[in-house]
């Protein structure tokens, strides 16, 4: 049989590391700075509330999509994966999925968490099922890994949750009272007033004329309402606004025009798709305002085509794991978008995501057209997201940034995630970033300065973003 030597041992201590110049910068500065998760789905009642976990499987495969489309690809029925089952059942058929799922980005994210959280070396697999569940299980319950003891682990420094502009933030405000090192603060997320076309769209607007006091029977009064909750939401430390959208929206639109396509939403009629296009544009546009006027940074997630299952979304609902790269054009209306901000001296910080990695070089172009100087990174290329928040896609937004922009005003890594558990994500980040880095000090494409280079990666995996937040 043939061997092979020199096997490096699995997700060691220098796991994505593989010369001496990348495992420096990781240990000697990455590894130590703190983490600011500046997007994520947490619920902030269970950051509020310090929720303890049942087991391994509440904490883990509650709510994960990636961990649930790669079940239902080997062919777990579904109700192992959001169905009945027990939790331990579908624990076990977690097991039985990782051993194939070799080159997944989730294989080393499952191991990377069992290892940082639980000290756990084994391989997950259906042999060792039953003994991670039981351990893993155990240690969730044992005081030590609540809620907080999870970011804890983490150095988890501020958790940036994505909110509803009539959510009341009542756990921000308790959690805000607790003492607590940790520091929670809201994000805004209005796509739902900007989505005019949805059948949800009254229901929400009705809502939001609740929670502000007053009917909304005009254009002004929704800017004003939203407004007023904006500035809410700033009270409560709120730092970022965030929109999901396919592409941004631009067209040209007149204060009447807006006017009465509010009235005829509002009165039950029907739109067409110009009109839709122009309520979209003059909402972002005034959002945008407000932003500006806040001090806050605006974030765009571009590019997912979402819910594309009809059946499953007949089923189950959104969001639960039907979603995939779309391939909108996204360059003129983005630019018209920024520009006409621009042009007002009212654009926001911006940090633009892109889904689609056909666009990657676009949309590090287009980041380049609005830094005016007026303070460093302005406007960011986000890291990659979603589908791309993986090694190679990682390395491709990273070398993007660096070939178009500079690297070195990056903000870094977010989870973008709804589990306590995907901190180690941050780690994946910043080992890949420092292989990059190391790489290219032992090739002798940059110069083998320690220091500086070392500087620069703590800069993008802590100091960048800090100051960004202007926390």
């Amino acid at each position: 049989m043939h061997t092979v030597s020199n096997v490096k041992k699995f997700m060691d201590e220098n796991f994505l590391l593989h010369n001496d110049s990348a495992a420096q910068l990781y240990h000697d500065y990455a590894a130590k700075m703190p983490i600011i998760d500046y997007h994520n789905h947490l619920i902030p009642s269970q950051i509020a509330g310090n929720h303890t976990f049942g087991n391994i499987t509440q904490a883990w495969l509650y709510g994960d999509h990636y961990k649930w489309r790669a079940m239902r690809t080997l062919g777990v029925r579904e109700q192992f994966i959001t169905g009945d089952a027990s939790d331990i059942e579908k624990f076990e058929q977690w097991a039985f999925t990782v051993p194939y799922t070799l080159r997944n980005p989730l294989y080393h994210w499952t191991h990377l968490e069992l290892q940082r959280y639980f000290g756990i070396e084994e391989v997950l697999n259906p042999k060792t099922s039953k003994e991670i569940f039981t351990e893993a299980s155990r240690q969730l319950g044992d005081g030590s890994h609540d809620v907080w003891g999870l970011l804890g682990m983490m150095n988890v420094e501020v958790v940036c949750t994505t909110d509803d502009p009539t959510d009341q933030l009542e756990y921000h405000h308790q959690f805000a009272s607790s003492g607590e090192a940790l520091k929670m603060f809201p994000s805004f997320r209005p796509d739902k007033f900007i989505l005019i076309e949805q059948e949800s769209f009254m229901v929400f607007l009705n809502k939001l004329s609740e929670v502000s006091g007053g009917p909304i029977k005009s254009f002004p009064d929704l800017i004003s309402a939203l407004k007023e909750r904006a500035k809410f939401f700033a009270s409560l430390g709120c730092r970022a606004a965030d929109h999901g959208l396919e592409y941004i929206s631009f067209a040209v639109f007149r204060d009447n025009e807006i006017e009465q396509i509010l009235q005829t939403k509002l009165s039950g009629g029907a739109l067409s798709q110009a009109e839709v296009d122009q309520f979209k544009s003059a909402m972002l546009y005034e959002l945008g305002l407000i932003y500006h006027e806040l001090g806050w940074v605006q974030q765009f997630h571009l590019g997912a085509l979402r819910n594309n299952n009809p059946r499953a979304l007949r089923t189950m609902g959104p969001d639960t794991g039907w979603d995939s790269i779309g391939d909108w054009s996204q360059a003129k209306n983005l630019a018209l978008f920024l520009g006409k901000l621009d042009s007002e001296d009212k654009l926001a910080k911006t940090v633009i995501y892109n889904l689609n990695p056909a666009d990657n070089e676009i949309f590090a172009t287009m980041v380049g057209n609005f830094n005016d100087g007026s303070r460093k990174g302005k406007v960011q290329f986000g890291s990659g997201w979603w589908f791309l928040d993986q090694k190679d896609g990682m390395e491709k937004q990273i070398n993007t940034l660096s070939n178009m922009g500079l690297l070195s005003c990056f903000i870094g890594m977010l989870t973008d995630s709804r589990s306590f558990l995907s901190f180690p994500r941050h780690e994946y980040f910043r080992r890949i970033l420092c292989a990059m880095f190391g790489d290219e000090i032992e090739k002798g494409e940059i110069p083998n300065d320690m220091e500086w280079v070392g500087k620069i990666v703590q800069d993008i995996c802590y100091n960048n973003v800090k100051a960004y937040l202007e926390l």
